[in-house]
């Protein structure tokens, strides 16, 4: 539907082109052009407009008002100074403007952020979010434990959340699927949590960025404009924001910094809850889910047992320790 009403847009300008350089008693082929043209500079701003941030957005209505001035200038310049110009002046003018304007938004959507950044001098506006902000994303409300490290304030800097986040909470929380639904009911009442928390400021916004982009994406992109970090749990969106170079902080990093460390030789209590793979060994679980192996601990399942330490081994699932009882 919108492309059809954007070429009845289209035939709409060169119509009115036409008669109006007929009235005029120039060439109507060229009214045609120069109408068709204009649409479809004017259908273009409205594509970045729609697809692009409000900051890009007016970035590149100023580019263009500064291509179409140069644009303008340059060709009233040659008119005056190559007087035989003639029939060309009009197809002057008309490539002049479309050229330069459409460079003019290339350079101001594309590079506008690199001119106000700190490299060039100048300061970037931030909308109102300073650049220690972080941006949590839908994985990381859900996981809860943000609260606990922010309830123990060794979390500053504002949290944003973006209303597309706060929008895919809704979704999920209205699932039919009972898992889905709990999570996504979970990840709301996290919300409502870290705005309870007065030492905390918990911004709600709602971004102007394309509404057919992934989540993932709109996040990255949202860190790069306002200079912001993202938190999260989602090992793809990691990833992704590292090759754009946002820093991302990863609460499962966190957690695994934050476990504690046990040397060969140590002593470690562990309730013993079921035979290990191994004959005689018994199997049980730290508090942060480690999980620790003992030899000779299969006729003691149920109880609190004290261990020593022999060894400890890092996997791609997590860490897992190997002990014995203490005689």
């Amino acid at each position: 539907m919108a492309n059809v009403v954007r070429v009845v847009f289209g035939v709409f300008c060169g119509a009115t082109g036409y008669f109006i350089f007929h009235i005029l008693g120039h060439i109507p082929i060229l009214g045609v052009l120069l109408g068709v043209s204009c649409a479809v500079i004017i259908i273009a701003i409205e594509a970045m407009i729609v697809r692009r941030s409000a900051m890009q957005a007016v970035a590149g209505l100023i580019g263009l008002a500064a291509g179409l001035t140069v644009a303008n200038l340059l060709s009233y310049v040659v008119t005056l100074v190559v007087k035989p110009i003639g029939g060309a002046k009009i197809p002057l003018f008309v490539f002049t403007n479309l050229a330069l304007g459409y460079l003019g938004i290339v350079l101001a959507v594309r590079k506008g952020a690199e001119l106000l950044s700190g490299n060039s001098g100048f300061q970037q506006p931030q909308s109102g979010v300073p650049s220690n902000s972080k941006i949590l994303d839908t994985s990381v409300i859900i996981d809860g434990r943000i609260v606990d490290i922010a309830e123990a304030h060794f979390l500053e800097g504002p949290l944003v959340i973006p209303g597309f986040v706060l929008q895919e909470l809704q979704h999920i929380a209205d699932s039919p699927d009972d898992l889905r639904r709990a999570r996504g009911r979970r990840g709301l009442d996290i919300v409502k949590r870290l705005q309870a928390q007065k030492h905390l400021k918990v911004r709600i916004e709602d971004i102007g960025i394309a509404e057919d982009e992934q989540v993932d994406s709109k996040i990255v992109r949202l860190a790069e404009q306002r200079g912001a970090s993202i938190v999260t749990t989602d090992y793809n969106l990691n990833k992704v924001a590292d090759l754009h170079g946002v820093v991302v902080l990863n609460m499962n990093d966190l957690a695994g910094a934050m476990k504690p460390v046990f040397l060969p030789g140590e002593e470690l209590e562990v309730r013993l809850l079921k035979r290990g793979k191994e004959s005689g060994q018994g199997v049980g679980y730290l508090e942060d889910g480690t999980m620790v192996v003992v030899d000779e601990g299969s006729t003691k399942l149920g109880r609190t047992v004290v261990s020593i330490v022999t060894s400890v081994l890092q996997t791609t699932a997590g860490r897992m320790i190997f002990a014995k009882l203490k005689k």
